[in-house]
């Protein structure tokens, strides 16, 4: 009896810890380790069929959080670009195919909504073990020492790379309009986005449009 409430206790530190820190269990030896103690859990009470069940779908939950950052990952880095290129291909256009915001969405709802929905995305891709990756980088800053394990905070990057990235479109989109009644207006259009992002919530964007 004993035996079984030690495994029912040590199976749910494993589900709170494969759910909150996936990252942990990346490596091939982390994961293995995992497999053994879920199989000597397994053999402790192997009447019970739920212990089974509940083991086999905190895998299957894991495998399917690692392969889906994993491939949000590759994404993020097959679109990224070095800013060269983009001036290039800039330059390269005819003014003429040169749309500005305006021409794209011209209600400053709608753009604040589609810039929240980027947001969120980016946000509910961002982990607590991706900040606890930072505080330990830190501390090994501070300590003087070289940590070659410290796995890169893609996900953190890739949100504050899309705030720099939404404050130099509203640079771009005001300072390329050589007309100055043009260029008020384009001026005008921010603020009532900056404003509708502020009514919505999103205060991460406002800030990048200021």
């Amino acid at each position: 009896a004993k035996l079984k409430s030690l495994a029912a206790k040590i199976i749910q530190l494993l589900k709170e810890w494969t759910e909150t820190f996936p990252y942990d269990f990346q490596d091939e030896k982390s994961m293995k380790e995992l497999k053994e103690i879920a199989h000597r859990i397994t053999q402790c009470d192997e009447e019970n069929g739920t212990v089974k069940k509940i083991i086999s779908q905190m895998t299957q939950n894991l495998l399917m959080a690692l392969s889906a950052r994993s491939q949000y990952q590759e994404i993020r880095e097959k679109f990224r670009q070095p800013v060269t290129d983009k001036g290039t291909i800039l330059k390269t256009k005819p003014q003429s195919t040169q749309k500005d915001i305006l021409s794209v969405c011209c209600d400053p709802l709608i753009l604040a909504q589609q810039l929240t929905y980027i947001e969120l995305e980016r946000v509910s891709n961002i982990y607590p073990e991706d900040l606890m990756q930072i505080v330990s980088h830190m501390d090994s800053l501070d300590n003087h020492k070289c940590r070659s394990d410290v796995t890169k905070t893609y996900n953190l990057e890739a949100y504050d790379n899309w705030f720099n990235c939404l404050s130099m479109l509203v640079a771009t989109e005001i300072c390329r309009i050589v007309k100055k009644k043009q260029r008020t207006r384009m001026v005008e259009f921010f603020i009532d986005v900056a404003r509708e992002c502020f009514n919505i919530g999103n205060f991460n964007s406002m800030m990048a449009i200021i």
